[in-house]
C-alpha cells in the first residue's frame, strides 16, 4: 500500500491525539478515554470517508509498538514478583471462561457449535483477534464471525466505562485493578486504555497480564482446529498458521524487558521511551474508538450477548476473589 494512502487517516489520528491531550490539560479528563471518545464520535457522528480508512486502520500497529516500547520501563524482577500468581489466575480464568461459554452456548441456549466456539475464543483470549484466528481454523461462516465480533465489540465498549467505575467503588489497588482488567476484559486495546487511565502502575500490570493471556491464542487455535478436524468439519492447523496467529509484539515486549533488566537504557532514555509509548497509545485509542460502530452493535443478537455477559460476570467475579486472596 502506497504511503500516501495512509496519510489522511494518520493525520486524523495525530490531530485526535493532540486534541485528547489538550482536553486533559484544560478539562481534566483522562486523555486515553477522551481519545476513544473522539474516535467514537467521528465514526458514529460525522462519519468516516473511505480515504481515511487505510490510515485509521494502522491503530493496531501503534498499539503493538507502544506495548513493545513499554517493556523498556519494566524489569524481569518486577514481572517475576507476581509472575506465577498472575499466570495461575490467567490460565484458570481463561479456561473457565472458554468452558462456560461453550456450555451455555451448546447446552443452555442452543447456539450453533461454531458460533459458541467463536464467542468462547473472543471472551476467553483476546477479543476480535481471537474470533478471527479461530474462525479460520474451524471454517466458521461469515455470519457467525460477524455475530461473534459484534458481541465482543459491544462488551469492549461497555467494559471501558464499567471497569473504572467498579474499580473505584471497590477501592482496588492499582496492581489488583490492572491484573483484574487484564485477565477478564476481552480486547487488548480497552485493557491498556482502562489500565493506564487509572495509573501508570495499573496500566503496566494490565498490559503484562493481557499479554500472558494473548500468548495462549496458539493453544486455543490448535485445540479448536484439532477438535473440528476430528469431526471432519475443520482444517488441520500448520506450524506456519499458529505462528501467523501468535501476537508478535509479545516477543518485542519481552526483548525490551530483558534489555531494561540488563541496564541498557539510561534514565533519560527510559523517560523518552515512556513519552513515546504514551503518545503511541493515544494514537491507537483514537483509532480504537472509530471501531465502535453503533449500527453494528445494534445488529448483535440477544442470545450471544446473554451468553458472553454471564461468562464475563463469572470470570470477573472469580478473578476478583482470587486476587483478593492472593494480594
Amino acid at each position: 500500500m502506497a504511503v500516501y494512502r495512509l496519510l489522511p487517516g494518520l493525520l486524523v489520528l495525530c490531530l485526535g491525539a493532540i486534541l485528547a491531550r489538550a482536553i486533559e490539560l484544560t478539562a481534566g479528563f483522562n486523555h486515553l478515554l477522551v481519545a476513544i471518545a473522539l474516535g467514537f464520535v467521528l465514526a458514529n457522528g460525522l462519519g468516516i470517508p473511505s480515504r481515511l480508512e487505510p490510515g485509521l486502520a494502522t491503530h493496531k500497529l501503534w498499539l503493538g509498538a507502544g506495548i513493545v516500547l513499554m517493556g523498556a520501563s519494566l524489569t524481569l524482577n518486577t514481572i517475576l514478583e507476581a509472575g506465577a500468581v498472575v499466570l495461575f489466575v490467567v490460565v484458570l480464568v481463561t479456561g473457565l471462561t472458554i468452558a462456560l461459554v461453550e456450555l451455555l452456548s451448546r447446552n443452555v441456549f442452543g447456539l450453533a457449535d461454531r458460533l459458541g466456539s467463536l464467542l468462547a475464543a473472543g471472551a476467553g483470549i483476546c477479543g476480535v483477534s481471537a474470533v478471527v484466528a479461530v474462525a479460520g481454523a474451524i471454517r466458521a461462516r461469515e455470519g457467525q464471525i460477524a455475530y461473534a465480533a459484534a458481541t465482543v465489540l459491544l462488551f469492549d465498549a461497555a467494559t471501558i466505562v464499567v471497569y473504572p467505575i467498579v474499580g473505584d467503588l471497590l477501592g482496588l489497588s492499582d496492581v489488583v485493578f490492572g491484573i483484574w482488567a487484564g485477565v477478564s476484559m476481552f480486547s487488548t486495546g480497552p485493557v491498556v486504555a482502562v489500565g493506564f487511565a487509572r495509573s501508570e502502575l495499573a496500566g503496566q500490570w494490565a498490559t503484562m497480564t493481557k499479554l500472558a493471556r494473548n500468548a495462549l491464542i496458539g493453544v486455543v487455535v490448535l485445540g479448536y482446529a484439532s477438535y473440528y478436524a476430528r469431526t471432519g468439519e475443520g482444517a488441520r492447523p500448520s506450524v506456519r498458521t499458529l505462528w501467523d496467529e501468535f501476537p508478535k509484539f509479545v516477543l518485542g515486549f519481552l526483548a525490551l524487558v530483558v534489555l531494561a533488566s540488563a541496564g541498557v537504557f539510561s534514565p533519560a532514555q527510559r523517560a523518552s521511551i515512556e513519552n513515546a509509548y504514551s503518545w503511541l497509545f493515544v494514537l491507537a485509542f483514537v483509532g480504537l474508538g472509530t471501531e465502535i460502530r453503533l449500527a453494528g452493535l445494534r445488529n448483535t443478537g440477544l442470545l450471544p450477548v446473554i451468553v458472553v455477559l454471564l461468562s464475563l460476570l463469572v470470570g470477573s467475579t472469580l478473578s476478583l476473589l482470587l486476587l483478593a486472596l492472593l494480594f
